[in-house]
C-alpha cells in the first residue's frame, strides 16, 4: 500500500485554500509542474479523483472536500508533535514561523530582529506579513506558529499576550491647510480630510476607535492599500492621518515632508503576542514576549 506524504497534504490542503493551482503552488514555494505532480501522486496513492480539472477553475469533488478535512488534522497531528519534540531543545531554537501584520513590521522588526539573532542565535524565523483574518487563519491551520498584532481584535482558539502600548499620533505635511496640527481638535477637521488604510487593515479600526473619529464624513473617500501609500497621500498633502508611534524615525518618513504630532495618552492600540490555545510551546512564546518588552524600545 501506498501512504501519502505529508507534503501532499500539505499541497493539497493550500490547493483548497487557494482554488487555484498557481497561487497554491506559489504558496508553497514551489514550481507549478512539482506542485501538480503531487497533487496526482496523491490522487493516485489514495486512488481517488480530488479535484475536477476544467480550463477556468478547480473544483474539489464531494471525497476531496472529505480528504482535505481529514488531511487538516493529520497535519495538525504532526505538528504536534513536532512541538512535543521540540520541547527538548532549548528554548527559542530552530525553526519558528512568525506572522506579524503590515502596520508593525517595517516599524518594529528592522530594530528587533537583529537583537533576536544575537541572543538565540540557533533560532530560525521564517516571517510572514499579512493581514490579521489571513495570518489568524494560517495559525489555526498550523501554517504559522505565533502572531504579532494590534489588539483588541476577536481571534478564536488563541492566546494573546499583550506586549506595549502603541499610541497613535497625528501625521500631516506642516504648513497643511486641512488642519492647524499643533491646535488639532477633531471637530475642527475639515470633510473628507482623514485619509486611512482600505478595509480590511485592522490599523483603520484601531485609528478610528482610539482617536475617536466617529463622524464619517470627516474621513475620505479614497484610501490607501499600504502604508507606504497611505504616507505618500499625507506627503501630497491630500490629507491628514494617524500613525502609530512606532512609525516615528522609520524608513518609511524619510524623504518626506511628514510629520508626526503627539495626540493624548487616550488614543493608542495594544501590540500583543498571539498563539494557538493549547500550544506545547506557551512557555517558549511567553520568552518572546518578555524579549520583545524588553528591548522594542532600546
Amino acid at each position: 500500500m501506498i501512504y501519502p506524504t505529508i507534503k501532499q497534504l500539505r499541497y493539497f490542503v493550500s490547493l483548497c485554500d487557494e482554488g487555484h493551482f498557481g497561487r497554491a503552488a506559489a504558496a508553497c514555494f514551489v514550481s507549478q509542474s512539482a506542485f501538480s505532480t503531487a497533487i496526482q501522486d496523491l490522487e493516485s496513492a489514495l486512488d481517488v479523483q480530488l479535484i475536477d480539472r476544467t480550463n477556468r477553475q478547480v473544483t474539489i469533488t464531494a471525497i476531496g472536500q472529505e480528504v482535505a478535512t481529514q488531511a487538516l488534522l493529520c497535519l495538525r497531528d504532526v505538528e504536534s508533535l513536532v512541538e512535543m519534540a521540540g520541547q527538548r531543545r532549548k528554548p527559542l531554537s530552530g525553526p519558528l514561523r512568525l506572522g506579524i501584520i503590515p502596520s508593525i513590521a517595517p516599524f518594529l522588526l528592522p530594530a528587533l530582529l537583529p537583537r533576536l539573532r544575537k541572543t538565540f542565535p540557533e533560532l530560525r524565523l521564517f516571517l510572514t506579513e499579512d493581514q490579521t483574518d489571513r495570518i489568524h487563519a494560517k495559525l489555526l491551520d498550523g501554517e504559522l506558529d505565533v502572531l504579532i498584532l494590534a489588539l483588541p481584535y476577536e481571534l478564536r482558539s488563541t492566546v494573546s499576550s499583550p506586549l506595549f502600548k502603541d499610541r497613535f499620533c497625528l501625521a500631516a505635511k506642516p504648513g497643511t491647510a486641512f488642519i492647524d496640527p499643533e491646535k488639532y481638535r477633531f471637530n475642527r477637521l475639515q470633510s473628507e480630510s482623514v485619509l486611512l488604510l482600505e478595509d480590511g487593515h485592522c490599523m483603520r479600526d484601531h485609528a478610528l476607535a482610539a482617536c475617536r473619529v466617529r463622524n464619517t464624513e470627516k474621513v475620505s473617500r479614497f484610501s490607501a492599500s499600504s502604508l507606504l501609500t497611505l504616507i505618500e497621500m499625507v506627503d501630497a498633502d491630500l490629507g491628514i492621518t494617524f500613525l502609530p508611534e512606532m512609525a516615528r524615525g522609520s524608513s518609511l518618513l524619510k524623504n518626506t515632508r511628514v510629520k508626526m504630532y503627539e495626540l493624548d495618552d487616550k488614543s493608542f492600540r495594544t501590540i500583543g503576542l498571539v498563539w494557538r490555545k493549547g500550544s506545547m510551546r506557551d512557555a517558549e512564546f511567553e520568552l518572546l514576549g518578555d524579549f520583545i518588552r524588553e528591548h522594542h524600545k532600546k
